[in-house]
């Protein structure tokens, strides 16, 4: 059976890891209804991802849904190259970034 980890970083960061794919997106959406709804922004780091496929694609075009429909934001950082060639040849790259809502929620760049 295919694995993940879903760690909770806190202050609503998250760290995926293992296999985001047909096998555990399902898992993964359960696992996280739980701890994302504790928190208004989210970011979730997917540079441990091993595999992923375009049920992880979807997997996280859920999350954007999920986030705007609650009023949440989310954004991602380490998204792994094959959903973003998945999502650039589906032309869906553009709704990644959809649940980045807040413009405060980018980090400033520190002063000179």
């Amino acid at each position: 059976m295919a694995d993940f980890t879903l760690e909770d970083l806190g202050d609503g960061h998250f760290a995926l890891a293992g296999e985001m794919s047909f096998e555990t997106a399902e898992r993964i959406l359960q696992v996280s209804e739980r701890p994302f709804e504790e928190h208004t922004r989210l970011e979730v780091d997917l540079s441990g991802v091993t595999l992923s496929d375009s049920a992880g694609l979807a997997l996280l075009l859920e999350w954007v849904t999920w986030a705007n429909h609650t009023v949440r934001e989310i954004r991602y950082s380490g998204m792994p190259d094959r959903v973003l060639a998945i999502a650039k040849t589906t032309e869906v790259d553009g709704l990644l970034t959809r649940g980045e809502r807040w413009a405060g929620f980018i980090e400033s760049p520190e002063p000179p």
